[in-house]
């Protein structure tokens, strides 16, 4: 159950209903980089396609608001309702994997669900020096699912230096993994001005 509430508009007997229940908070921050809209759910609760809509619906007001205009949303991983949430009217979906089998797999299945959507996506490869030979497979097979390669990004104990530091890998590291961060971001940065420019044609 994802809590959508379709069970109960359809059910001809009326025998479900949904009681309101907090399962956590939702909060707006600020950040080194900007304003971050986010959730912490209580112990043992869910994610839902409905949370994330609300997130999203509070950082666009956010964005209208102060004049912002680029909002990231940071998916979960599968292809549940938080992902389809996630993919609504958004320009572009990067998808972010491992070179692994369970990895590719959950490429496959989020790249499809993108495609039943029609929303641009492409991908980045973590970690991608633990497996070469399966990184290579994965960025051959892209462009035939019409998935942009935006970039490998190599396996670094600084990710997670960085994060105990409470700072992003680019300030943490700006030579070095910082660098292929930021050069993957550039390539992002450049295929959603190239798909804006053309709509606007």
């Amino acid at each position: 159950c994802e809590g959508c509430g379709v069970c109960v508009h359809f059910c001809p007997s009326e025998a479900i209903t949904f009681h309101e229940k907090q399962c956590g908070e939702w909060y707006l921050s600020d950040t080194a980089v900007g304003p971050m809209v986010h959730a912490q759910l209580g112990p043992a609760e869910e994610n839902s396609g409905k949370l994330v809509s609300l997130l999203r619906q509070e950082a666009k007001k956010l964005a209208d608001a102060d004049g912002y205009d680029l909002v990231l949303s940071d998916g979960p991983p599968g292809i549940g309702c938080p992902v389809i949430s996630s993919l609504a009217r958004v320009d572009l979906a990067v998808i972010v994997t491992e070179p692994t089998p369970s990895g590719q797999h959950d490429l496959e299945r989020v790249a499809d669900l993108c495609a039943h959507f029609n929303v641009p996506a492409g991908i980045v490869v973590n970690k991608w020096d633990l497996n070469p030979e399966l990184t290579e497979a994965i960025e051959t097979q892209a462009p035939l699912r019409q998935l942009r390669l935006f970039g490998r990004v190599g396996f670094d104990p600084a990710f997670t230096d960085a994060m105990v530091q409470r700072q992003t890998i680019t300030r943490f590291q700006p030579q070095g993994l910082g660098k292929q961060v930021a050069a993957v971001w550039d390539r992002i940065a450049v295929a959603r001005q190239t798909k804006n420019a053309t709509e606007t044609r």
